[in-house]
């Protein structure tokens, strides 16, 4: 079994603890489907945001989906001048039998412009 890294992307509607949680739950709901993830094999989840939201942990809301277990880490992207505004960023370490080309990195609503070749819906 490896170690593999799986990544994803989504934007918050506002800076709010409520928009915060709800598109970072939203992401990683849609990475679990996209993937068949089960928690038990999370070893860890760097979550990053943009300096424009701070109203809340993005780590939240995996604890609120009972991923009490899992190594949770939130930072902050590098201030870059045009990146994309209220984005939340997540780096899973998922332990697998999968090959790395058969992961899915999922990039939902306005982050599909950081990666067009990886967006969904």
């Amino acid at each position: 079994m490896d170690c593999r890294g799986v990544r994803g992307a989504i934007t918050a509607k506002e800076n709010t603890p409520q928009a915060i949680i709800t598109a970072s739950q939203t992401l990683l709901r849609g990475l679990v489907e996209a993937n068949g993830i089960s928690f038990q094999d999370v070893a860890s989840i760097i979550f990053t945001t943009t300096p424009d939201l701070d109203a809340a942990f993005p780590a939240e809301a995996a604890r609120q989906m009972g991923w009490y277990e899992v190594a949770l880490l939130c930072t902050r992207e590098m201030p870059v001048e045009e990146d994309l505004p209220r984005c939340i960023r997540v780096l899973i370490h998922w332990n697998t039998e999968k090959e790395a080309h058969e992961i899915v990195h999922l990039y939902l609503g306005e982050a599909q412009k950081l990666r067009p070749d990886r967006a969904a819906g």
